[in-house]
């Protein structure tokens, strides 16, 4: 679902910025690409949902990252919030619940019965689970958003990261888990063992 189509369907106007913002100079991954590919994914996910539930769902996946500056927490707060007020004159349940779910994407944790994070969580994880190729380029943008660490700072961060990833289950659908869980793990484990490996050479 576009974005103005699901904006339309929550019975609110289209807001204008949605493009710009994510044309943004600095952006490498976190682009307008990424929010269309988090909304196709999580259409796919949202299939069984109602149509105002795959509305929130589709306004939540392409206003998840509008605000970014490479500062985890503070953008989907800011994210969140330029969301609620593209939502003027939406009712306030669907203001609230769009809200809430751009904020569950801070620590990617939702209630297991949320239908609608689900959809939306897991599609922002998709691209763990691209092709090799796919995800090295991924991983190559965003080191390149976060250009303003140097290698030993963003190494260590990084592989704090990927561990933390590895050790927990990364998709809350089946679905999601079926078709790039696997993939995932093993892109996942490659760049961690690039990461160690650079930290030992540099000891």
């Amino acid at each position: 679902m576009k974005w103005a189509e699901a904006v339309t369907a929550l019975g609110g106007v289209p807001r204008a910025g949605l493009e710009a913002r994510y044309a943004e100079p600095h952006r490498r991954y976190h682009t307008l690409d990424h929010a269309a590919a988090v909304a196709r994914d999580s259409a796919w996910l949202a299939e069984g949902l109602g149509d105002v539930d795959r509305a929130i769902v589709a306004v939540a996946a392409w206003t998840h990252d509008v605000v970014y500056d490479a500062k985890p927490g503070e953008d989907e707060r800011a994210s969140a919030a330029w969301a609620r007020e593209a939502l003027a004159g939406v009712a306030e349940t669907h203001q609230k619940r769009v809200e809430g779910l751009i904020l569950a994407t801070i620590k990617h944790d939702a209630p297991p019965d949320d239908h609608l994070a689900t959809a939306l969580l897991d599609a922002d994880l998709a691209i763990l689970g691209a092709s090799e190729e796919r995800y090295s380029a991924y991983a190559k943008a965003v080191r390149e958003e976060y250009a303003k660490y140097p290698d030993d700072v963003w190494r260590a961060g990084r592989v704090s990261v990927l561990e933390g990833m590895l050790g927990r289950e990364l998709y809350r659908s089946e679905a999601a888990r079926t078709r790039w869980a696997s993939a995932a793990e093993r892109n996942l484990t490659a760049e961690l063992t690039h990461w160690r490996g650079e930290a030992a050479d540099h000891r």
